[in-house]
């Protein structure tokens, strides 16, 4: 198993809406960096991450588990 940080601004996509969706998740997508894209083709299922929010809050506001991998 593998640890990975997803960032999100909390005004794009916040812990709050993260919650909502519950178990069935929501696709990641909007990637535009490289380096970023490459570590999501790596992610598998069962993966788990720190949900990062960056611009002013700039604090871990929760844990994530990958629930699907990578698709095109």
């Amino acid at each position: 198993m593998a640890y990975w940080l997803f960032k999100s601004e909390a005004e794009t996509w916040s812990w709050a809406q993260q919650k909502k969706k519950g178990a069935k998740g929501e696709p990641w997508n909007g990637v535009r960096n490289y380096q970023a894209a490459n570590c999501m083709k790596a992610m598998k299922k069962g993966d788990q991450g720190f949900f990062y929010h960056s611009g002013d809050q700039r604090q871990i506001v929760g844990i994530v588990e990958v629930i699907g991998e990578y698709r095109p």
